[in-house]
């Protein structure tokens, strides 16, 4: 009997670790100082009751001394926010951001926000690359 508690236990613990996966794929180009975009697919969703593509996406700077991201929320290295994209009306919605020293929040009326159109190349990129597979994405 303890064996299999102990199996289930284990079970559970490796679901929630692969729950809370990170998986970052890199989109546009770095700029001039070395920084490099790129968006947790593990994270990415569309949402149910506005039809966006919700992604979280995270700065780095490849090779740098300490490391810098791409990391989530609560790591030392994790700075980036979470964004609503509407892919058909190339728009880009701010939900939240994070840094070391502020945690992610997430604003509760994100979906009645002022939606805007791609102010950079960087969010230009960031709607080219995540709207790509949205139909692949899981509704939420």
């Amino acid at each position: 009997m303890r064996r299999v508690i102990a199996i289930a236990a284990l079970s559970v613990m490796a679901a929630a670790s692969a729950a809370q996966a990170e998986t970052w794929k890199p989109y546009g180009t770095p700029n001039g100082k070395g920084l490099q975009w790129a968006i947790d697919t593990d994270y990415s969703y569309r949402d149910v009751q506005s039809g966006r593509v919700v992604v979280m996406q995270a700065i780095s700077k490849p090779g740098a001394e300490p490391r810098l991201g791409p990391s989530g929320p609560g790591k030392p290295d994790g700075v980036g926010n979470v964004v609503g994209l509407d892919c058909k009306g190339k728009t880009v919605i701010m939900i939240g951001s994070y840094a070391p020293t502020k945690p992610l929040e997430l604003s509760a009326n994100w979906r009645t926000g002022n939606a805007n159109p791609p102010k950079s190349a960087e969010d230009r990129a960031l709607l080219a690359a995540a709207c790509a597979g949205a139909d692949q994405l899981a509704s939420k």
